[in-house]
Order: structure tokens, then sequence, then C-alpha cells
């Protein structure tokens, strides 16, 4: 039986396949899911995504489960502890930035009712379904990611750049860029 096609991307290792089959392009909704995501695309600026999916569980362990509300009330000391830990990513500004993020997060659930909400309205609550023939025909920012990049900095968020909110994008399905002929499609 022939393998099912895929975006190339993410062809070199069982764990990218998995990812892409069971969550790359899936709309999510729940506002749990959207920050943990938010927070391994945060940690994964400069590095390649498969370094950052190798080390999710360890992340899932550090951070608490990616508990907003715990990770926005992290001690210096918990801080510190995070910076040791050679599980995950030992940035200092990252680490950091995964506390104000957190805060910043909850400031959006407040004015917003949720993050979900906040996100999706950008796209008036549906997945842009884009066509592209080829990887190379998938961009890495649009005029989109760079506005939800602006707004998020202007609330005090950190390592949301373009580039990273594109990818936040496709990772939660606020975009679908799977290939013409991938079978996620």
């Amino acid at each position: 039986m022939d393998a099912p096609i895929r975006c190339g991307w993410c062809l070199s290792s069982d764990l990218y396949k998995e990812y892409h089959d069971q969550e790359w392009g899936t709309p999510v909704y729940d506002d749990a899911t959207l920050f943990e995501f938010l927070i391994l695309e945060t940690f994964q600026a400069g590095l390649s995504w498969i370094t950052i999916l190798n080390k999710r569980e360890n992340f899932r362990k550090a951070f608490d489960n990616f508990d907003y509300e715990k990770i926005a009330r992290y001690s210096e000391d918990k801080i510190q502890a995070l910076l040791l830990d050679a599980g995950i990513i030992r940035n200092k500004l990252k680490v950091r930035s995964a506390v104000s993020n957190a805060q910043a997060f909850m400031m959006i659930q407040e004015e917003f009712g949720s993050f979900s909400k906040y996100i999706w309205a950008f796209t008036n609550g549906a997945p842009i379904i884009n066509h592209p023939q080829t990887m190379k025909e998938v961009p890495a920012t649009t005029p989109l990611s760079n506005e939800i990049s602006k707004d998020l900095k202007k609330r005090g968020f950190k390592f949301v750049g373009s580039t990273v909110i594109y990818a936040h994008m496709q990772a939660t399905g606020v975009v679908n860029d799977h290939v013409a002929d991938c079978w996620r499609k």
C-alpha cells in the first residue's frame, strides 16, 4: 500500500509526519492549545520546528502543561530553574517572554472573552484556505501575520514577529497551507 502524499517539509521523521497528519492546519479554538502553540512557536524563533517537537514533552513538563495562569505567576526561582533545564531551550529572553506572554494572553482573554475570539476575529472565524501547489509557494509571512504581530506586540507580547505568527496561524489552522496533492488538503 502506498504511503499518503504529504507536504514535503514533514518527511524527515515519523514525529514530523505525525504532527503534520494530526495537528498542522487543523483549526484550534481552545485557548489552552492556542497558548501552547504560541509558546512553542516563540521558542522556535531562529530554530527548526523539529527541534521544538523533539522537546515538546519536556516543555510541557517544565511549563506546567502550558497552564498560562501558573506561568503568569512564575517566580524568579522558577525562571532560574527553567534556565537550568536541559530538556528545553534555555534562552533567557524566551523563558522570560513565556511569563510576560502568559500575562498578556490573559489580558486579551479579559478584553475579548477568550484568546480564541481575538485571534479568529482576524479571519471572521473561518480558516484561510490557501492553494499552494508546492511548498515554495507557501509564504513565511503575510500582510495578516504582519497585522497580528504588530497588534500582539502593542499588547506586550514578545518574540511574536510576523514569521512566528504566521507559523502559529498554520499550526493552529487559522491558515491551511497544505499543498494541493497532500492528503490533508
